[in-house]
């Protein structure tokens, strides 16, 4: 008898390479002797994501939401990159069939949907074709050109292969987003 299986994420924002919690502002450069005021550079995603249910065996495929950068660093030339990262899904029990391993996770950005400002913007998977195991921290996405005083927004789809020997549950985990 095979069992459906539900995951829930719970989203995460990382402020400028400090856990989640209090945004960390990060300094503007300073050109010449002109100073400035610091800016920010902050990242916020979607407080949760429900991906369905699905029976051992299938994959699901959902977008978690709108992933947005702001950077209000202002300045010349203020790149930035916005990392992915997961832990392993569990649902209560304990045990090997009660995990589901975040490399069975799959991401991709898309396009940018929300740009605000000036830059060259660089997407870390456009394409479903392009999507990368979570097993390690990926790359969401990039500024790598262009002054501060902007927004970028994407929306990441997240693909679920849901394992054979995955038992009936509610499984939970975090994806993480920041940028630095």
């Amino acid at each position: 008898m095979q069992m459906l299986w539900t995951v829930a994420g719970v989203g995460s924002a990382v402020v400028a390479a400090v856990l989640s919690g209090a945004a960390a502002p990060v300094t503007s450069q300073d050109a010449g002797r002109v100073a400035r005021q610091p800016g920010t550079l902050s990242i916020t995603v979607p407080a949760t994501a429900s991906f369905g249910s699905a029976f051992p065996g299938a994959s699901l495929s959902r977008q978690l939401g709108e992933v947005r950068v702001l950077d209000r660093r202002g300045g010349q030339n203020t790149v930035w990159t916005a990392t992915v990262s997961a832990t392993d899904f569990t649902t209560p029990g304990g045990g090997a069939a009660r995990q589901i391993s975040r490399s069975q996770f799959s991401y991709w950005s898309g396009q940018a949907v929300t740009t605000d400002g000036g830059g060259t913007r660089v997407p870390g998977q456009a394409t479903s074709a392009q999507a990368q195991s979570l097993s390690v921290p990926r790359t969401a996405f990039r500024k790598t050109s262009g002054n501060g005083n902007n927004t970028t927004g994407w929306l990441p789809t997240l693909i679920v292969a849901v394992p054979v020997t995955a038992v009936g549950g509610t499984y939970t985990g975090t994806i993480t987003h920041s940028v630095a």
